[in-house]
């Protein structure tokens, strides 16, 4: 079969196509906790070298204990994923129900794979740098932002009207989340699960990067409540209200990994509700934007 004929339209339905939407979100939220666990495992290097584990050899050896294991194990999920993106894509681009919109963000989706294995190899080459390790997260958050959308807009969401301030308030709550996100990566660099004990940090104060990264959040739940009670008899309101609650346990678990300094099990919990946190807010975002892709011509 070739790839004219593999991607010709079918009778697809649209529950197999939101299948894989939900797939490729669950994957790439999967990825991050594993990746996680890695540095806060302090595995980032149990794979010293890259594309292979050593220099002999591309699987780990017993000399590297469980640190190898763990880290040969994340990278064989990068296969996983790559096998769920294909399969995303393949589905996407047979559904006749598909538009241009859908089609060019799972393209999108898929390429990040790849790109995402480049970046952990340029991780592994570079001893761990935080500024690099930050990217291989932010891509990651990247991918469930695109594999949110994907699945709101499979599920025929989006295009529910609201006034312009309540969307421009919104709008402004992602952005600071956004900043949150990429400032969380900040302190995180500064802090002590580097991923292995001769890492670098970027030498900034975590104390005070801490705080800023706190001040961030405390503004996006302000907006989000806002956001909340202008929405409170729209057709939105259970997203809204569902981000807010997001927001306070992520908040929550900050807080509380903070001040206990920071064992793994918060930090893991944090990791996953920063993806969820994302994709619930860009669910809602997705739900209150003004649609400008044509419509499904299949419902099926």
């Amino acid at each position: 079969m070739g790839v004219k004929e593999l991607l010709r339209p079918t009778d697809i339905r649209r529950a197999t196509v939101e299948k894989w939407a939900w797939a490729s979100l669950a994957a790439n939220t999967v990825i991050i906790l594993t990746g996680g666990l890695v540095r806060l495992t302090g595995s980032g290097l149990g794979c010293p070298t890259w594309p292979k584990c050593t220099d002999e050899s591309f699987v780990p050896h017993s000399s590297l204990g469980w640190h190898g294991a763990i880290e040969f194990g994340n990278r064989l999920l990068t296969y996983v994923l790559i096998a769920v993106a294909i399969a995303t894509f393949v589905a996407v681009w047979r559904w006749r129900g598909a538009t241009p919109l859908l089609r060019r963000l799972t393209l999108v989706m898929a390429l990040g794979i790849p790109f995402q294995g480049v970046i952990g190899g340029i991780t592994v080459l570079t001893q761990l740098n935080p500024w690099v390790v930050s990217l291989h997260l932010l891509l990651s958050m990247g991918l469930v932002v695109a594999s949110t959308v994907l699945l709101v807009k499979v599920r025929g969401g989006g295009g529910l009207g609201v006034d312009d301030l309540t969307r421009t308030i919104l709008y402004a709550a992602y952005g600071v989340l956004l900043a949150a996100i990429y400032l969380g990566t900040v302190v995180t660099g500064s802090g002590p699960h580097a991923g292995d004990v001769d890492a670098p940090r970027n030498g900034l104060d975590p104390q005070l990067w801490s705080r800023i990264h706190a001040a961030s959040v405390w503004v996006l739940v302000v907006l989000t409540v806002i956001v909340v009670w202008r929405l409170r008899r729209h057709q939105a309101r259970t997203a809204a209200l569902t981000l807010l609650i997001v927001e306070l346990a992520q908040g929550l678990i900050g807080y509380v990994q903070y001040f206990t300094d920071l064992p793994i099990a918060l930090v893991a919990a944090h990791l996953v509700g920063g993806a969820v946190l994302l994709a619930a807010a860009t669910h809602l975002v997705v739900a209150v934007s003004p649609s400008r892709d044509r419509e499904p011509v299949a419902a099926s």
